[in-house]
C-alpha cells in the first residue's frame, strides 16, 4: 500500500486505473479532465544576446501580468484533447 494512503483510497484508485484499460467505445468515451491556474509574467529588461563563449542571458526580474486558468479535457484512446484558457474561474 502507498505510504499514508488508506485502503479505501487504494481501492478507488484501482477502479480508476481499470477504467483507463477499457477498449475504445465511441458510446462511452474515457475522458480525463484537469484544471490549473498559472501566473502570467513579463520581462522587465532586454535579454543580453549570446557572445562567443557566453550563452544568451535573461534577467531574473519579472513583472507580474496577472493570472489565468487552464482547463484541459483529454480523450486518450481517441487521441483528442481540448484546452481552454480563461482570465477568471467562474461557474458560467
Amino acid at each position: 500500500m502507498a505510504p499514508g494512503k488508506s485502503g479505501g483510497f487504494v481501492a478507488r484508485m484501482e477502479q480508476v486505473l481499470e477504467v483507463c484499460k477499457r477498449p475504445e467505445d465511441p458510446g462511452r468515451p474515457v475522458v480525463c479532465m484537469d484544471e490549473t491556474s498559472r501566473q502570467l509574467i513579463g520581462g522587465t529588461r532586454v535579454p543580453l544576446s549570446a557572445q562567443p563563449g557566453r550563452p544568451f542571458r535573461y534577467d531574473y526580474e519579472y513583472e507580474r501580468k496577472g493570472a489565468c486558468n487552464v482547463f484541459m479535457a483529454v480523450e486518450p484512446l481517441a487521441g483528442r484533447r481540448l484546452a481552454e484558457v480563461t482570465a477568471t474561474k467562474t461557474a458560467a
